[in-house]
C-alpha cells in the first residue's frame, strides 16, 4: 500500500522558490531534501514556506505527505482531517487520510474515510489491506480479484502474504519484480526481512548488502542487520550495529528511534525493558510480546498473562508466546485448563503447514507432546533440531527431561551436565530429575551430595523422599537408610522407619555378600540408634553378633518382598565361608 502522490508530485513543472536575487545563495528546494529522504528537512522548509504566507493547499499536502514518510503518522492525519473541512477538497484526500487512520490501527475511521474518496488503484489496496485486519475473507477475495499487474498491487499482495507468515510466496513476487526493474533496490530489503522470517539469517545478510552498498545509512536496512548479527552472534554484535547508525545522525534515524530503542532492550537481554516498552505497546506490535518475555523471564507469570490474555494471536509468535504464558500458569497454579489451552496453541502452530517444518514450529510439536508426557514423541522432533541448540540451556534442560522418563538415564545425565544456568541448576525440578538419573545410573553419592548442598525446606524434604524411594527400589541400601534416617528424624512417621529398617537390613546382606565395606556396619548400626522403636536393640544386637541363624530368623518376621531373596544369599555366603546353620 502506498500514500498518493498524484498531488503533488516530485518533477518537472513542480513548484519551486523564486530567485529574488539571483546572487544571493540559492534557496533548498523541497526536491533535493526528498531526494536524500531527508523528510525533516522537507518538512522544515515548507512549515517556512507556510509561516511566512508562501503556502497553499499544495504546501499542505506536502507537510502531510512528508510527516506520514517520517512515521508522524498523527501530525499527517491532522493536516489531511484539516484539508477535508476546507470547500473545495480534493477527493483524493479522503484515500490519504485513510492510510493514516490505517497506520494509527483506526481501522474502522479507515474505511469509512475509504468509502468517501473516488475508486482507484490506492483504495482498492488499502480496503484489501483493512479487509486482512477485519479477518473478512469474502471481501479480501474481492478486493485480491480486482488487483492488477502492476507493481503497486504487486507490492499490495506480496504484504499480505507476508503478514499471512508466507514468505515464499512473498519472495517470489519481489523477485519478480526484481528481474524487470533492477533498480528498485529497496525491494531487496524486503526479501530480506522475508528470508530472516524464515530463519535463513545469512542468505538475509547477503540479500541486504546490495541495499546497503547504495543507502548505508538506511535505518530499517541497518536494524535488520543488526537483528541477523543478533541470530547469528550475539548482542554485542548486534548492538554494534545499531551504534554505527546512531553515530552517521542519519535522517532516517529520527524515523526509526523508537524501533532502534526498542531492539536495543532486546540486544541487551531486557536491560531497560520496563522503561522502553510500556510506552511503545502501542506502536510496535513487538514491544507488548517482549515485555511479556522479560516478565516470564524475571518469573512474573501473573504480569505476563495479564498482558497477553486478551491478544488475539495472528501470528505464529503470538501463538507461541500465549501458548508459553499459558505452559508456565499452569504448572505454577496447576491448572489443567491453562495447560490444555498452551497444548492447543503448541499443535496449532506445529501442525501448520506454513511453521510445520521450521525450527520454532518443530520445537512446539515437543512442547505439545511434553504437555501430552508423550516423551517418545517429543525425542523425535527435539532430536531433530538438536544441533540447533548445543549449548542451549532451555533446550538441554527439556531435552534431558525427555530422555530420563523414556529410560535412558545415561545421555540424560550427559545432557543435564551440559546445563550451565545457575537458575535452571538450582530449580527443584532440575535437582530432583538429576538426583533421579544419578540413582538409576548407580551413582547414589552424588544424588546424596545434591540434597546435602540444599538449604533445610519443602524442596529439601521432597528431594529427600525421592532419593530414599528410588535407592531403596534400585538395591543402594546405604543411602536410602541415610535418606530415611533424616526423614524419620524430621517428622516421625511410622512409614520412614520401616524403610530405613528395610534399607538398613539390606545394607547388612550387601556387605555380607561383599558389596558393601565391612565398615559401614558400625555406621548402619549408629542409623539404627537413632530411633526409639524397640526392634532397634533387638536387630543392632543381632548385627553386632554377626549370627546369621538369628538375622534371618528376624528377617522371616519381616513381610518385605525382598525377604526371601536375603535370606538365600544369607545362606549361600555361610556354605560358601563354612559357616554351619540349622
Amino acid at each position: 500500500m502506498m500514500l498518493s502522490r498524484a498531488k503533488p508530485a516530485i518533477g518537472p513543472g513542480s513548484t519551486t522558490p523564486a530567485k529574488e536575487n539571483k546572487k544571493k545563495k540559492q534557496v533548498p528546494k523541497v526536491e533535493d531534501f526528498l531526494n536524500m529522504r531527508d523528510y525533516t528537512g522537507a518538512i522544515t522548509l515548507l512549515e517556512f514556506n507556510r509561516n511566512s504566507g508562501k503556502g497553499n493547499d499544495e504546501t499542505d499536502l506536502w507537510i502531510a505527505y512528508c510527516a506520514f514518510h517520517l512515521g508522524d503518522y498523527k501530525r499527517s492525519m491532522e493536516e489531511f482531517e484539516r484539508m477535508t473541512r476546507r470547500d473545495g477538497c480534493h477527493p483524493d484526500v479522503w484515500t490519504n487520510l485513510a492510510c493514516c487512520y490505517f497506520f494509527l490501527g483506526m481501522y474502522p475511521e479507515a474505511d469509512t474515510a475509504c468509502a468517501k474518496g473516488p475508486k482507484s488503484k490506492l483504495q482498492n489496496r488499502l480496503l484489501f489491506h483493512l479487509s486482512h485486519k477485519f479477518g473478512d475473507e469474502k471481501r479480501l477475495m474481492g478486493h485480491h480479484q480486482s488487483l492488477q499487474d502492476v507493481i503497486e498491487d504487486q507490492l499490495s499482495l506480496a504484504s499480505i502474504h507476508y503478514l499471512r507468515s508466507h514468505y515464499q510466496e512473498a519472495i517470489d513476487i519481489y523477485k519478480r519484480i526484481l528481474l524487470d526493474n533492477r533498480d528498485f533496490l529497496a525491494l531487496n530489503v524486503y526479501v530480506a526481512l522475508c528470508y530472516y522470517k524464515l530463519d535463513y539469517y545469512d542468505v538475509s545478510q547477503e540479500v541486504l548488502a546490495v541495499y546497503l552498498q547504495q543507502y548505508p545509512d538506511s535505518a530499517i536496512a541497518l536494524n535488520l542487520k543488526a537483528c541477523n548479527h543478533f541470530r547469528l552472534y550475539n548482542g554485542k554484535a548486534a548492538e554494534a550495529e545499531l551504534k554505527s547508525l546512531q553515530e552517521m545522525s542519519s535522517p532516517s534515524f529520527v524515523f526509526a528511534r523508537d524501533l532502534i530503542k526498542h531492539n536495543l532492550v532486546v540486544f541487551r537481554g531486557g536491560e531497560g525493558a520496563l522503561q522502553v516498552l510500556p510506552p511503545l505497546i502501542d506502536v510496535l506490535p513487538e514491544a507488548r510480546l517482549n515485555l511479556v518475555i522479560y516478565y516470564l523471564k524475571q518469573d512474573d507469570i501473573a504480569e505476563a498473562y495479564n498482558l497477553i490474555k486478551d491478544l488475539e494471536p495472528t501470528t505464529p509468535q503470538e501463538y507461541i508466546l500465549k501458548g508459553v504464558v499459558n505452559a508456565a500458569l499452569g504448572q505454577e497454579q496447576g491448572s489443567r485448563e491453562h495447560l490444555k489451552i498452551a497444548q492447543q496453541y503448541f499443535q496449532l502452530v506445529g501442525g501448520s503447514a506454513s511453521e510445520c517444518d521450521t525450527i520454532p514450529g518443530r520445537q512446539c510439536m515437543s512442547s505439545c507432546f511434553f504437555l501430552l508426557k508423550q516423551f517418545e514423541d517429543v525425542l523425535i522432533y527435539l532430536n531433530s533440531i538438536k544441533s540447533y541448540f548445543y549449548n542451549d540451556d532451555s533446550f538441554n534442560f527439556n531435552y534431558a527431561q525427555a530422555k530420563a522418563a523414556v529410560g535412558n538415564f545415561k545421555e540424560s545425565e550427559e545432557v543435564f551436565l551440559l546445563i550451565q544456568s545457575e537458575k535452571i541448576k538450582n530449580d527443584y525440578t532440575y535437582l530432583s530429575w538429576l538426583a533421579r538419573v544419578y540413582i538409576m545410573n548407580r551413582k547414589s553419592r552424588l544424588a546424596w551430595e545434591l540434597y546435602l548442598k540444599m538449604e533445610t525446606s519443602g524442596e529439601s524434604f521432597s528431594l529427600l523422599q525421592l532419593i530414599a524411594n528410588d535407592c531403596y527400589k534400585m538395591g543402594q541400601f546405604y543411602y536410602a537408610a541415610k535418606a530415611f534416617d533424616v526423614l524419620e528424624r524430621l517428622d516421625p512417621n511410622p512409614e520412614y522407619w520401616e524403610g530405613k529398617r528395610g534399607a538398613c537390613v539390606g545394607v547388612f546382606q550387601m556387605i555380607i555378600a561383599g558389596h558393601e565395606p565391612r565398615d559401614k556396619l558400625q555406621e548402619v548400626v549408629q542409623l539404627l540408634r537413632n530411633t526409639t522403636n524397640p526392634q532397634v536393640e533387638y536387630i543392632t544386637r543381632t548385627m553386632k553378633k554377626d549370627t546369621l541363624r538369628d538375622v534371618i530368623n528376624m528377617l522371616r518376621n519381616t513381610s518385605n518382598p525382598q525377604v526371601e531373596y536375603i535370606i538365600r544369599s544369607m545362606k549361600k555366603w555361610a556354605k560358601e565361608n563354612l559357616v554351619p546353620l540349622p
